[in-house]
């Protein structure tokens, strides 16, 4: 097994500059940390970094990088309710947090791994972050312990975990809800196309009605973004053409744009068009009619995610992932069909 000498010796350096790269020293040359780490990688060489002085403050210090939690929309809590969750999980510990907040339009002008080394944090959580930003890969590949937020990494690295809920089986139970509710006319509310949780809740979804002998015709699927505003533009062009007996909205900040447009059209939710959603945000329980959804715990996933890092951080031998339960809420927004 390569040592931190043989590193070192590789990479023409001493053993103290190899073991402050590891340890994110903002006085190591970004071309020489990431050449130790290439030459580390290529030893198979994997320091012991976060086990080491876990009792200083650079290594009980935890980073959030969040984008979502500006939004525009007032009915979107996901964001805010993830955050109170991180918080309470680093404090049950004691650890400190350092909070970095983004949107989508700022997401590739900082450094993520800068923004962890700058404030000597020993571990980092990601939330709302594009998977295809340079800077989420790079992080990926800086030895620093990280936990992501509803996406599932595939990568094979001890550093790296994962916490989301069963997307796939939550979307797949909705769904089947409405097909033993006798509809078979359904029409697909998807989010954006290249995010795990749409991808997963689109597969739950195609996987039950593929076992009531169904397909979806993609024309029935319309992508709108996870936005409300994007789901009733969508729904009101496809309505124009098309009248399903139900709407499956991947969200349900999308199946609030959906109500609006049925109602606009003239037609009764459920007793014209039926419609679920996914989440349970606050204003579900009292919308008209009342939103049949999945409740995701947003607050504990916050929580577990920060346990988690914290495990990561501290070398613990325990599971990467971590899925936290969900429930499925039955309120007033789908009608039994007449079997014909």
């Amino acid at each position: 097994m390569a040592t931190i000498k043989d590193v070192a010796k590789k990479a023409g350096v001493s053993n103290s500059v190899v073991s402050r790269a590891f340890n994110n020293y903002p006085d190591i040359n970004e071309k020489t940390r990431q050449r130790i780490f290439e030459i580390a990688k290529e030893l198979n060489y994997t320091p012991n970094i976060v086990a080491k002085n876990l009792s200083s403050k650079r290594q009980k210090t935890i980073g959030l990088i969040a984008s979502g939690i500006f939004t525009e929309n007032t009915k979107d809590t996901i964001s805010f309710e993830i955050l109170k969750g991180v918080y309470t999980g680093v404090q049950e510990n004691e650890y400190e947090l350092s909070i970095f907040l983004i949107d989508s339009l700022k997401q590739e002008q900082k450094s993520y791994a800068q923004f962890c080394r700058d404030r000597k944090i020993g571990g980092i959580i990601l939330q709302g972050i594009r998977t295809d930003d340079r800077y989420f890969n790079e992080l990926m590949d800086s030895n620093i312990p990280c936990v992501m937020v509803d996406v599932v990494s595939e990568m094979n690295n001890r550093l790296i975990g994962s916490v989301t809920s069963d997307n796939f089986g939550a979307s797949k139970k909705i769904a089947t809800h409405l097909l033993k509710q006798n509809h078979r006319d359904i029409a697909i509310v998807a989010g954006t196309k290249e995010t795990y949780v749409n991808t997963e809740r689109l597969k739950g979804a195609i996987s039950a009605l593929q076992e009531f002998g169904l397909k979806v015709a993609d024309k029935d699927i319309l992508y709108a973004d996870f936005s409300e505003d994007e789901a009733y533009h969508l729904t009101k062009e496809y309505l124009e053409n098309s009248q399903p007996s139900a709407f499956l909205c991947n969200s349900d900040l999308m199946a609030y744009g959906v109500m609006r447009a049925i109602k606009e059209k003239g037609l009764r939710i459920p007793e014209d068009i039926s419609i679920t959603g996914f989440d349970d945000l606050l204003i579900s329980d009292f919308t008209q009619p009342r939103l049949t959804t999945i409740r995701q715990d947003f607050f504990e996933m916050g929580k577990q995610s920060a346990l988690l890092l914290q495990r990561l951080m501290e070398n613990q031998d325990e599971t990467k992932l971590v899925c936290v339960d969900y429930e499925f809420m039955e309120r007033d927004s789908v009608q039994t069909m007449r079997r014909t």
